[in-house]
């Protein structure tokens, strides 16, 4: 394969990063640093100069120093790409990391693609494609929580979850083989259908998890979705704007000034909200009023919380059933606004609301699926599963039960991007290793 190199780091800032990988590796950069480092350790740090030796006639010039660098020796396969790698940490000025780059493709290095590196470390077997996938979104992290769950999955946080069930799936084909292979020996025990039935109910269990904690994590990684919904002139948009810190929304005495959503997002104690400013709800002849306060209710059904506001005028408005899009129901924190505890427009009971919302928050603490990829497997899987345990409470073939479940475990391994599918000799050396089967 291909020696690799690329800049890794942003333009602008004090120190640059280029990044190199590949068999050549580490005898291209030997060849333009100032000192030896082919015989150098890996998760070493060398000191020392990146050098373009003069061309032939003008030898007695010596050799330009382009930059004063700090060299990092990553030895196969202890490294990102799983390959040599090195790392040349240089001052951040653009033309000194183009300057490097441009020496490093002349002396047979190619340009590195987007997504190259991580893409080297997912063949070379460093990280499956969830943690591949991961890096990106800890990349495109803007907030802790985000942060969180990105860390997670890179150290395995999904991939662990599935490793899981897919033991489970192997115990259970091997129970299934047992039956398919030994039925006929009445004097061998084995599991029955009972057995099969609970294992394959655990299975199932745990697939849906999964696929609820979508919900969670999609709102985590795009910004928690809070409605702010109440009568016209409750103060909805003075929340709103005093929770952004900032004049977003048109404040007026005038009843329906608020026709559509107003949405932005704020990020309290790492966590991203994204609240939603809604028409105020009551009866209206309005046309162009009414759609906003249907939007208004659409967006109640979506939200994960609901800021229900009233005052002394007017009463908690009714809210819509949730959403089957939300499967969850939402939170709802009742506020009564222009009271002695809490008045939107002078900020009284503003600080003890964002405590509320961050309680109120879904958890990031445990595994949490937030990739539209993966929760389309898992949908698939959890039909895999669905339909065997249909097929062994009726008492069908043990073959359409093994089909079902070799589908279930191509779905789930369809995350892991292709790892994971169980083979053949791996159901017999678990059958053999946890069922004695006659000596």
């Amino acid at each position: 394969m291909s020696t690799i190199a690329a800049i890794a780091t942003a333009p602008g800032g004090a120190i640059g990063i280029i990044r190199v990988s590949g068999t050549e590796a580490i005898n291209i950069v030997n060849s333009v640093f100032s000192k030896d480092i082919l015989d150098a350790k890996g998760y070493s740090l060398h000191y020392g100069q990146i050098v373009e030796k003069s061309p032939l006639g003008e030898m007695e010039r010596g050799p330009h120093i382009i930059d004063d660098v700090l060299v990092s020796v990553f030895r196969s396969p202890h490294s990102y790409t799983g390959e040599d790698s090195i790392e040349i940490s240089c001052h951040g000025s653009r033309y000194i990391l183009e300057t490097i780059l441009s020496l490093l493709i002349e002396k047979g290095c190619l340009l590195a693609q987007p997504g190259e590196f991580t893409q080297r470390a997912f063949l070379n077997g460093k990280m499956d494609l969830t943690q591949a996938e991961a890096v990106a979104d800890l990349i495109a992290s803007s907030n802790a929580s985000q942060h969180r769950i990105a860390i997670n999955q890179m150290r395995g946080g999904i991939t662990s979850r599935l490793h899981e069930l897919r033991d489970k799936l192997l115990h259970l084909t091997s129970l299934l083989e047992l039956e398919l292979d030994f039925s006929d020996h009445e004097e061998l025990e084995f599991a029955d259908r009972s057995e099969l039935e609970d294992v394959a109910l655990t299975i199932e269990q745990e697939i849906t998890k999964l696929l609820e904690s979508f919900s969670a994590g999609n709102a985590i990684k795009n910004g928690i979705p809070v409605a702010i919904i109440g009568a016209p002139n409750v103060g909805k948009s003075t929340l709103l704007n005093a929770l952004l810190g900032d004049d977003r929304a048109i404040v007026s005495d005038i009843q329906g000034t608020t026709r559509d959503l107003i949405e932005d997002t704020i990020t309290i104690e790492g966590r991203l909200f994204r609240f939603i400013d809604t028409a105020g709800i009551r009866h209206t002849d309005d046309t162009i009023e009414n759609l906003g306060i249907e939007r208004s209710l659409k967006a109640a059904k979506k939200a994960r919380i609901i800021i229900l506001m009233r005052d002394d005028k007017h009463d908690y408005p009714e809210l819509p059933q949730p959403s089957a899009l939300s499967p969850q129901p939402p939170v709802i924190i009742k506020i009564h606004n222009k009271s002695d505890n809490f008045q939107a427009l002078n900020g009284i009971g503003i600080d003890e609301l964002k405590q509320k919302l961050v309680y109120s928050a879904p958890s990031n603490d445990d595994a949490v699926v937030v990739n539209q990829r993966h929760k389309e497997a898992l949908t698939m899987a959890l039909a895999d599963i669905q339909r065997a345990i249909a097929a062994l409470k009726q008492g069908l073939s043990g073959d359409l039960v093994s089909e079902d479940l070799r589908l279930c475990i191509q779905h789930l391994a369809d995350i892991l991007g292709g790892e994971g599918t169980i083979t053949t000799p791996e159901v017999l050396a678990n059958i053999f290793k946890h069922f004695c089967v006659g000596k």
